[in-house]
């Protein structure tokens, strides 16, 4: 039983030491967790993520960067920045890409924690089962938040990102909603000065 304990605790040693051998270097102030890869070098390279002038980045399938601004890597999960809406217009920055769409083939999706605002929709969202009443929370960005006044006097719609959408696409079009922003973590009664903006993305393990 001795035996037992002590080859199981050494193959766990070789295990830890593996991975931490495996690990990327920081990327300015970040430490890069395994399986997240900035080189051919460390990581897994199915998790790869970029270190761009010290500052952490993601890229979608279309090719778009999203800065990282957390990682939790005892979650698997990390927080990428919304794409800004530009200014004086209702037009997010990836818009032309179709907004924010990951690769169904890679270990990433968008978690269930996010609270997504679309902004400057047509009629046609109105069939669907988002909230876009005059309740909805993305009136306070439009009237209270700067980079939203462009969005002003738009149809826009709020939901929560959960298990029953797409969780590999927040879909923009011209013709469909054209501009957007996301919560991670909000409860219905938290005051817009506390809301944290960003978009949350998980990854499975690797096997």
């Amino acid at each position: 039983m001795l035996a037992f304990v002590l080859l199981l605790l050494a193959s766990l040693g070789l295990v830890i030491v593996a991975s931490t051998l495996n690990a990327c270097s920081n990327c300015g102030d970040f430490v890069v967790p395994y399986p997240l890869s900035t080189n051919e070098d460390c990581g897994d390279k199915r998790y790869k993520v970029y270190c761009n002038d010290e500052s952490l980045e993601f890229m979608s399938a279309t090719g778009t960067y999203y800065k990282i601004l957390k990682i939790d890597p005892s979650a698997n999960k990390f927080v990428i920045r919304p794409p800004p809406i530009l200014k004086n217009s209702c037009y997010s920055s990836d818009l032309f890409k179709g907004g924010l769409l990951l690769d169904v083939n890679l270990p990433f999706n968008i978690s269930t924690q996010n609270t997504v605002m679309l902004f400057n929709c047509s009629d046609n969202i109105l069939r669907s089962p988002l909230n876009c009443s005059s309740n909805s929370i993305c009136r306070q960005f439009e009237e209270k938040v700067q980079e939203g006044y462009g969005c002003m006097d738009t149809l826009c719609c709020h939901y929560l990102k959960d298990s029953a959408m797409n969780s590999h696409k927040i879909r923009l079009r011209v013709g469909g909603c054209t501009a957007y922003t996301c919560l991670v973590g909000f409860k219905p009664d938290d005051p817009l000065q506390t809301w944290n903006y960003g978009i949350e993305l998980q990854w499975f393990p690797p096997n």
